[in-house]
Order: C-alpha cells, then sequence, then structure tokens
C-alpha cells in the first residue's frame, strides 16, 4: 500500500502543508476507504519526516547552546511571556 511514486517534499513547511491537506479530505469523510487508507499512511511518514527534521533543529539548538556555556533548553512556561 506504500505510495512510493509520491515524492518527499523539500522542506519541513511543504511536509507541513501537505500533511495539512491530508487531514482536511480526510475529515471531509468523503474519501473511499483505500484512498483514505493511502492517505493515512503518507500521513504517518510526513509526520514521521517532520519529527525527524524538529530532532534535528533542536540537536543543532543544543550545540550551538553549548558552544555559548549554556548547557541546557529551557522549556517556556504557560505563564511566561515572548517578547
Amino acid at each position: 500500500m506504500s505510495n512510493d511514486k509520491t515524492p518527499s517534499p523539500t522542506s519541513f513547511e511543504a511536509s507541513l502543508s501537505e500533511l495539512e491537506a491530508i487531514v482536511k479530505e480526510m475529515e471531509s469523510g468523503e474519501l473511499p476507504l483505500n484512498e483514505a487508507l493511502e492517505k493515512f499512511e503518507r500521513g504517518i511518514a510526513l509526520s514521521r519526516q517532520s519529527q525527524q527534521v524538529l530532532a534535528q533543529a533542536e540537536q543543532k539548538v543544543r550545540i550551538l547552546l553549548q558552544e555559548q556555556g549554556q548547557e541546557t533548553l529551557r522549556d517556556l512556561s504557560e505563564d511566561s511571556e515572548l517578547k
């Protein structure tokens, strides 16, 4: 059921855009079962690819912070303001 003919998006943003389109199509409830399964499979692949890209970006940030002497990333708290 793999859809190897579909090229991988070239960027994180393209992956996210394609994933959003897939979600909209699936939420419509109008896809035949076979097509819905193919879209679901593609969505899972895009999600995994995006998670890998985010993990790589986080690792790069960690490296840059370590180079500047800051050892850890801090989570944003719900009450903190971004300025």
